[in-house]
C-alpha cells in the first residue's frame, strides 16, 4: 500500500541518487583494482579503505540531496535505539556489502542505499561496480535493472511447476548453514545458485531465482536496499519464523532474524522452511 506522506524521490532525484551511487562505485572499483590493506573491526569482520571511501561518498550525496533525513550507515558511529526509534524515515546504508567477496576479488559485492519509512524499505538502490549493473526500486512505482545506461523494468516470476522446471534457490557463497541444507533437502526438484552480497536478493527481484532463504545471521543494512527492490518488483521478504514481512528498526539490535525472499508463496517451501527451522538444534 502506498503511503501518502513520505518522501518520494522524483525522476530527477532518482537519477541523481543513481548517478551518485555509481560514482561511489567507481571510487570503490579504483581501490579494488589495486593493492589495499584489510583491517579487522571489533566484531571481527573485515574493513578496507573501500568501505570508508564509499561511506563518505554516499553520506555526502544524501546530505546534499536530503539534508532533513537522518542517515544510518554500517560504517557510521553507533546510534542508540532511543534516538533512532523516533525516526519516521531514514537512510540505511551498507557502503560495501560483501567485503569478503571484495577481498577475494570475485566481483560479487555491492553498494546498498535504502530509504526506510516506518520500518519498511520503500526505496532502494543496489549497485555492483564490477558488473556495471544497478538495481533500484520504489514502493508503488516499480523496479528496474540498469546496465550500460539502459534501464529495463524487472519483476519476480511465479514458481514453476517443479515437475516441469526446477526451482532456482540462491544461497550465500561465504555463509552456509545447516538450516539451509535442511531446507533444500525438503524441496521438490531445484537448482542451487551460489552468490555473494545482496546480489542474491536481486536475482529474485529480476526473476532469475525463485527463493533466497537466508538462514544465517545478517544485519539490516545488508538487506534493506535489495528488499526494497524485491518488493517493488512484486516479491516479498519474510521473517522466516513468523512469515511476517521483514522490518527494520524495531529493536535495539540491528541484526535481522532469519528470512526468506520469494517471488511467490507456496505451501511446499513454507513446509520445508518450518522443517528446517525445527530440525536443526540451536546452539
Amino acid at each position: 500500500m502506498q503511503r501518502s506522506d513520505f518522501y518520494r524521490p522524483d525522476h530527477e532525484q532518482c537519477q541523481a541518487l543513481l548517478n551518485g551511487v555509481e560514482a561511489a562505485g567507481r571510487r570503490v572499483l579504483d581501490i579494488y583494482q589495486r593493492d589495499f590493506e584489510v583491517e579487522t573491526k571489533a566484531d571481527q569482520s573485515p574493513l578496507t579503505e573501500a568501505d570508508m571511501a564509499s561511506h563518505h561518498a554516499l553520506v555526502a550525496l544524501l546530505e546534499e540531496l536530503t539534508p532533513q533525513i537522518p542517515i544510518l550507515s554500517e560504517e557510521s558511529g553507533e546510534i542508540p535505539f532511543e534516538t533512532r526509534q523516533g525516526w519516521k524515515r531514514y537512510w540505511l546504508l551498507d557502503p560495501l556489502d560483501g567485503t569478503k567477496e571484495f577481498i577475494k576479488k570475485n566481483g560479487e559485492f555491492t553498494l546498498n542505499v535504502a530509504l526506510i519509512e516506518e520500518g519498511v524499505p520503500v526505496f532502494g538502490i543496489v549497485h555492483a561496480p564490477v558488473l556495471g549493473i544497478s538495481w533500484w526500486g520504489q514502493e508503488g512505482v516499480g523496479a528496474w535493472k540498469v546496465q550500460d545506461g539502459q534501464a529495463a523494468p524487472i519483476n519476480v516470476r511465479g514458481l514453476p511447476n517443479p515437475e516441469q522446471a526446477a526451482w532456482k534457490v540462491v544461497g550465500s557463497r561465504s555463509h552456509g548453514s545447516a538450516e539451509f541444507e535442511a531446507f533444500c533437502a525438503q524441496l521438490p526438484r531445484h537448482e542451487r545458485v551460489s552468490m555473494g552480497s545482496s546480489l542474491k536478493l536481486c536475482l529474485v527481484a529480476e526473476g532469475a531465482a525463485d527463493l533466497y532463504p537466508r538462514l544465517a545471521p545478517t544485519s539490516e543494512w545488508d538487506t534493506a536496499a535489495a528488499q526494497a527492490v524485491v518488493m517493488a518488483a512484486g516479491g516479498e521478504v519474510f521473517n522466516a519464523h513468523t512469515l511476517e514481512p521483514l522490518r527494520c528498526n524495531q529493536q535495539d539490535s540491528l541484526l535481522n532474524p532469519f528470512f526468506i525472499a520469494c517471488g511467490q508463496r507456496s505451501p511446499q517451501w513454507e513446509e520445508a522452511l518450518s522443517y528446517a527451522l525445527n530440525a536443526v538444534p540451536t546452539s
